[in-house]
């Protein structure tokens, strides 16, 4: 599979890697550089939440829900899971499942029992909004791994926004994002072009141009962060896909 930057120990951007998902496991994997380290604490963090809504949908309380996913991200980060990374077996997101699954199934007493917050990695994590953010988001009906799923795709998408959040903000046009962002997905719901260029003091014309290139913008990053998460690049249509139908289904 290809990268966009080069080695996994390249920097992060936005919350976002340089490089493929896939290659920052497997170069945290094979080297003890800080680098890779950092870049794969930072993934974890990421992707924390989706984890969590797992573990709360498999019937466990808030505050164990809590301890499983952190004592397993903690075990992750310790290299106890990178044996079976294995890129050729599909999709990021799958791995990591099927991981905490594993955890969950093997090390659950031993996870359970272990003092909260007791875990030799200090894990960047949604915890403190994550039963708020549960609460709300959920339906009684989902399964765990449709939930799992649902999750995923809105955190991809949600990093994503907030990479091009902060490109805008840099180059000084933080109020135009702000304002266009509303017409990603269309015009249900927003202002008029009339109503956007009269607030900015902007043209017709030139919002509409402006929502063109944002939405062009957003497809772009959304297409190199999927294909961040698969194993081939031949898999990014199927994946976008599938982020769409997970998307639909939580509406």
């Amino acid at each position: 599979m290809t990268t966009d930057g080069g080695s996994a120990n390249a920097g992060t951007r936005g919350g976002l890697f340089a490089t493929t998902h896939w290659s920052v496991v497997l170069a945290a994997g094979q080297e003890a550089s800080p680098q890779s380290a950092e870049a794969l604490e930072k993934l974890c963090g990421a992707y924390w939440y989706p984890l969590y809504v797992y573990a709360r949908r498999r019937g466990n309380g808030p505050e164990d829900a809590q301890d499983l996913t952190q004592q397993f991200f903690a075990r992750f980060l310790e290299k106890g899971s990178f044996s079976l990374a294995d890129p050729a077996r599909g999709r990021f997101r799958t791995f990591l499942l099927k991981s905490l699954q594993h955890f969950l199934a093997d090390d659950w007493r031993r996870a359970h029992q272990a003092k909260r917050g007791g875990g030799k990695v200090e894990l960047p994590s949604d915890s403190d909004t994550a039963e708020g953010r549960y609460a709300v988001e959920l339906v009684e009906t989902m399964t765990p791994e449709r939930a799992f799923e649902e999750r995923w795709a809105m955190t991809l998408l949600e990093h994503v926004l907030s990479r091009m959040r902060e490109d805008y903000d840099r180059a000084g046009k933080a109020r135009l994002f702000e304002v266009l962002q509303d017409f990603l997905w269309g015009t249900d719901g927003s202002a008029s072009y009339a109503q956007v260029a009269e607030s900015l003091a902007m043209t017709e014309g030139a919002i509409r141009v402006a929502v063109h290139r944002l939405r062009e913008q957003y497809r772009e990053r959304l297409r190199a962060e999927v294909a961040h998460t698969v194993s081939n690049p031949n898999e990014v249509d199927d994946e976008l896909r599938y982020l769409v139908q997970a998307i639909s289904g939580a509406q």
